[in-house]
């Protein structure tokens, strides 16, 4: 197992739960938070790491030279610019950095045909931060990772995700839940697992050096696949005994009757409808955690789940 990597990481988007988780996992690491807010306290006691004051969305960036290697888990449409006004105001300074990992979406590869507005302005801002992201590293040979997670889960410190806790909550407010089926594959990644890859990277990306070779974007799952119904039925599992979730019945209904059903969405609300749509899609076959990180995979779900 390699040692962790001795250069400095530069954190953005620490108010994130896969920010708060890597701060709890850097270890003996130097790390740096950067942004708008000073970090929370580690969930296990102790100093926060230091803070460099830094917005993102500041035309001069914020006044903020970071050293190292940059790791940011911060909306990337806002880190990607931001990134690119730091190389061009001091290309120095951001040659001296030993490289950069920032986190996307898979949302680029899995809504890029949506009909809706929303979602068909997503990709193209994923996809327009992507390119940026890319010809920046590339002008001044700095090594860089693209992440594109799907379905971050989990709870970090008192940071919770906005994706399977909104499913918690609908398990608890509903006595029946209707499904297309078994659903469509979901391969959900805890927090922490995006966490932990990022920081294995940062370990290995000095050494490695630039190489234009290598891939710069890598779709990130979890080390479960598993139908839609039997993510909800996990999820109810893990919740505690007499939670409300645990009552709620899953109800398989075929495709097609539950897509006429969800039809008055369309008029409503397209993003809705789409969203429904994409219950009996396979969403997965992503890069599992553990192929990366080495050792055996986690079952879904990885504990803590956020409430």
């Amino acid at each position: 197992m390699a040692l962790p990597s001795p250069t400095p990481i530069t954190l953005f988007g620490a108010t994130t739960p896969s920010g708060q988780a890597l701060i709890e996992l850097a270890g003996g690491r130097q790390l740096v938070v950067a942004g708008r807010r000073p970090p929370l306290p580690p969930a296990g006691g102790g100093d926060p790491p230091p803070f460099l004051p830094c917005d993102l969305e500041q035309a001069s960036g914020g006044g903020a030279a970071p050293k190292g290697l940059l790791v940011s888990f911060a909306p990337i449409w806002s880190f990607a610019p931001w990134l690119a006004r730091f190389a061009s105001s001091d290309p120095a300074g951001f040659h001296a950095l030993h490289g950069v990992i920032a986190c996307s979406s898979s949302s680029v590869i899995t809504k890029r045909f949506a009909a809706n507005g929303f979602d068909r302005d997503l990709v193209q801002r994923l996809r327009q931060a992507e390119d940026l992201l890319t010809q920046t590293c590339a002008a001044h040979a700095r090594t860089l990772r693209i992440l594109a997670p799907t379905l971050i889960y989990g709870q970090a410190g008192p940071l919770g995700d906005r994706n399977l806790s909104k499913l918690r909550q609908l398990l608890r407010r509903l006595p029946l839940m209707p499904l297309p089926g078994q659903g469509g594959l979901r391969q959900p990644i805890h927090c922490r697992q995006l966490a932990a890859v990022a920081l294995h990277l940062a370990d290995r990306l000095p050494q490695a050096g630039f190489d234009p070779s290598q891939p710069v974007h890598l779709p990130l799952g979890g080390d479960d696949t598993l139908a839609y119904a039997t993510m909800l039925r996990r999820l109810q599992d893990a919740t505690e005994p007499g939670d409300a979730a645990r009552r709620c019945g899953l109800l398989a209904l075929p495709p097609r009757l539950f897509q006429t059903l969800a039809s008055p969405l369309l008029l409503l609300s397209p993003k809705t409808f789409e969203a429904l749509l994409r219950m009996s899609a396979d969403l997965a076959g992503f890069t599992p955690v553990h192929r990366i990180l080495g050792g055996g995979p986690e079952p879904f779900p990885v504990l803590p789940l956020a409430r």
